[in-house]
Formats: C-alpha cells, structure tokens, sequence
C-alpha cells in the first residue's frame, strides 16, 4: 500500500512542479495574446479603412476584414505555440497551411487577377461610369465598375466583363461633340 501512495505522491510532485515550470512561458503567452489581440484590431481596422476608400461596397470590407483577421489570428497561434514551447506543433501547422494556402492561391488566380485588376480600374482617373471605352472587343459606355467586373452599355444591352480583361488593354475614346 506504501509504494501505491509513494507512486502517487511522486506523480503529483512531478505534475505540479511540471506547472509550476510551465507558468512563465504560460504567462508570457497569455501577455502576447493580449497584445496580438490589440494589434490585430488595429490592422484589421487599417486594412478595411483602405478598402473602404476603393469601394462602396461593405460586401468587400467585411471580406478584407475577415481575411486579414483569419491570417492575423493564425500567426499569433503560430507565435503563442512557440513561445509556449510548442514550436514543433507551429511548425507542422504552419507548414500544412502554407500547402494548403498554395491549393487555393492557385484555384483562385483567376478570381484574384480580376479583384487587383478592379482596384487599379476603381482608382484609374480615365476609367469612370459614364466613358465611353473599347475594350477587347467591346465598344460601350462603362456603366459600372465592380471590383471582380465591369458593366458596359452597348446599344440597349448590358455586356459583363472580367476586370482582368478590361484592364489589359483599353482605349477611352474622345467625345465627337
């Protein structure tokens, strides 16, 4: 019975001074979190004020937003594993992610190629509602601007187009009147 309570009695010492080891990383940790969090908001504010200057849309702000978030929030994960002396787990974790982040980079090009390609058309002071422009093949009046597309008048149709396309190559044309 006595080695029973001499196992058990050194198994308690043992976990207790395992936390009592613990603790400082812990609480270095639970500090940086804090401060990440702080930093975090800061950030995900900064990058949705600039989208929101781009456009009026709140559907892309709070996509900025939570994008930003998403990736700020998995660094500090990444950060917190490390300094609580888990670096194995952050660097297993960061190095699926990185595959991971790489699939999807590559399944979204496309769309990715036409969002750049919108903020440079929304900031251009050539390219407004109300031009009248060639592009490609289409020869219209821009109607509308979106971030991914632009909406063109052609006589009484609307023609849709990828701002990748658009922004490749376009010649605003001058009023005859």
């Amino acid at each position: 019975m006595s080695s029973i309570t001499g196992i058990v009695t050194d198994t308690l010492a043992r976990f207790a001074d395992g936390i009592v080891a613990a603790l400082p990383k812990l609480i270095a940790g639970v500090v940086f979190l804090v401060v990440a969090a702080i930093g975090i908001r800061v950030a995900v504010w900064a990058a949705a004020s600039v989208v929101s200057r781009t456009t009026d849309q709140p559907i892309y702000v709070q996509f900025v937003r939570t994008l930003v978030g998403v990736f700020l929030w998995f660094g500090a994960l990444l950060a917190f594993l490390t300094l609580v002396g888990l670096p194995g787990i952050a660097a297993a974790l960061g190095t699926a992610s990185g595959f991971l982040a790489l699939g999807v980079s590559y399944a979204l090009s496309g769309m990715l190629a036409d969002a750049v390609a919108g903020i440079y058309l929304l900031r251009d002071p050539d390219f407004n509602p109300g031009d009248r422009v060639v592009a490609g093949d289409t020869d219209g009046v821009v109607s509308e601007i979106e971030l991914r597309k632009t909406r063109f008048e052609v006589g009484d149709d609307i023609v849709v187009r990828a701002n990748a396309e658009v922004e490749k190559k376009w010649t605003k044309k001058r009023d005859s009147a």
